[in-house]
């Protein structure tokens, strides 16, 4: 049975009137830019994504024909039967958050547990664990440590909500998921199209705001199934008591939330694979991942370049929005070479050009071109590639950033929005800068527009920063 939760003293209660009282804290809403990281028994088998586990008891998927090719039948060797594979044994947490350092990231965010049920953390209410299991090491806790050394924020996701129906292929075939002494792992294995019940839901409850008292993350990362009607008390209470947890601990937090599980104000929104078309009154976060095909770790990766990502990274910030972006580890706990080249990559660009994302707010108009981003999820690989007719605008202050998304042919930016006819920038302007370039630029302000004379070799390989100063 769970523990009672009962929820501390503090500004909030477990009410949608209450929690509306929220606020982003300021590391966030400045930091825009963090780490997202799939790591997992899945990463065992290293085949289709991290939902291999569900879908190897799913009957006609590709996943279930090759567990039975590779390891043998369902029945015999179960998704049990990789976490023995999973020894974390090269994990060296102090590498992952220097690099996520390098990498301009300024929070960090591990899957704490997964849909699969196997926490990544020493957890109380469950011998389905890391730390007593696999790699027998509290890894959420290692991350945790290393990462507030690097002087980054800490945070973490919970999928346990999706683990009420996560495993139940395994009840239409023969397999090992129906047997009783292995239901900590796979209980409940129930259709996705019932509510979960009480016990589940209290469970639920008590293992998240275990989360929160043992590992004190500044972010709560949820997946979608939350929106369930059966969950909205308990999102409630939750949300009481993280807020209020961080009350005492004198700390800004965040929930993250899919859809519309919260009322807008109550947490933050997040998009899956996915951005807004326009600017956002409120902060919110876009979360994907640097492969295409996969979140966790597979033998076939399809990943993203640099210069997707960061053009990505800058259209949301000039939405109001940040970027989690995820990485998926090897079961020895070492990182792809790829994942590091990439992170290091956008690392560079952000040291030259970061004074444009961090700590910026959105301008009058986000900016402006002919790609079209479409809102909504899974939608960031369905778009064409932005141009050099693609212009994105930040502000800190009195400074303007015009970002440019693509190097002109003709050696000229055209800046539309800052007409002076339009009047979105009225003041004058006193001096424009290309950032790693460093000396002033000539321009020219009509009507129609500012052009800027640029230098004949862009600066680094991508998204270019105009730094637009006013008349001092």
């Amino acid at each position: 049975m769970a523990p009672h939760i009962t929820i501390p003293e503090g500004p909030f209660a477990p009410t949608w009137e209450s929690l509306s009282q929220y606020r982003p804290p300021a590391w966030y809403v400045d930091g825009k830019f963090g780490i997202f990281i799939h790591w997992g028994v899945y990463a065992v088998p290293a085949f289709g994504n991290e939902w291999y586990p569900r879908n190897m008891y799913q009957q006609g998927t590709p996943e279930f024909a090759h567990h039975r090719s590779t390891y043998g039948p369902q029945d015999q060797f179960g998704y049990k039967d990789f976490i023995p594979r999973f020894r974390a044994e090269a994990f060296d947490p102090d590498h992952w958050a220097g690099l996520f350092r390098q990498a301009g990231a300024r929070f960090v965010v591990p899957v704490a547990e997964h849909h699969d049920g196997f926490a990544m953390y020493d957890t109380a209410l469950s011998d389905w664990c890391a730390a007593r299991m696999g790699p027998c090491r509290d890894l959420i806790g290692d991350l945790a440590a290393a990462v507030r050394r690097q002087g980054l924020t800490f945070g973490l996701s919970s999928h346990r909500a999706e683990h009420w129906w996560f495993f139940d292929g395994g009840t239409r075939c023969a397999a090992d998921v129906t047997e009783p002494r292995y239901a900590g792992l796979y209980g409940p294995a129930q259709r996705q199209d019932t509510q979960p019940n009480e016990e589940f839901l209290d469970d639920w409850l008590a293992r998240t705001c275990e989360l929160v008292d043992r590992y004190q993350p500044q972010l709560v990362w949820f997946d979608w199934w939350i929106e369930q009607p059966a969950f909205a008390p308990y999102l409630r209470r939750f949300a009481a008591y993280y807020y209020n947890r961080a009350a005492a601990w004198e700390r800004g937090v965040a929930i993250n939330f899919k859809n519309q599980a919260f009322p807008a104000t109550a947490a933050v929104y997040d998009i899956e694979r996915g951005q807004l078309d326009d600017i956002s009154p409120l902060f919110w976060q876009n979360d994907t991942s640097a492969l295409r095909n996969s979140w966790g770790y597979v033998a076939n990766r399809d990943y993203k370049d640099a210069g997707q990502i960061i053009g990505d990274l800058v259209d949301i910030v000039a939405k109001n929005g940040a970027l989690l972006l995820n990485i998926g580890p090897r079961p020895d706990g070492t990182l792809p070479v790829e994942d590091e080249d990439l992170l290091r990559q956008i690392g560079a660009w952000l040291a030259v050009c970061g004074e444009a994302i961090y700590d910026s707010r959105p301008w009058k108009v986000y900016g402006e071109g002919p790609t079209q981003v479409g809102k909504g999820s899974f939608t960031d690989t369905q778009r064409q590639p932005f141009t050099a007719a693609d212009i994105r605008y930040t502000r800190r202050g009195d400074v303007l950033y015009a970002i440019l998304l693509g190097w002109p042919a003709q050696g000229e930016a055209r800046l539309q929005s800052l007409g002076s006819e339009l009047r979105l920038y009225p003041g004058q302007i006193g001096r424009i800068s290309l950032l790693g370039h460093g000396e002033a630029l000539r321009w020219t302000r009509t009507r129609a527009g500012v052009r800027v004379r640029l230098p004949e070799a862009p600066p680094g390989g991508h998204a270019w920063v105009l730094k637009i100063e006013p008349v001092r």
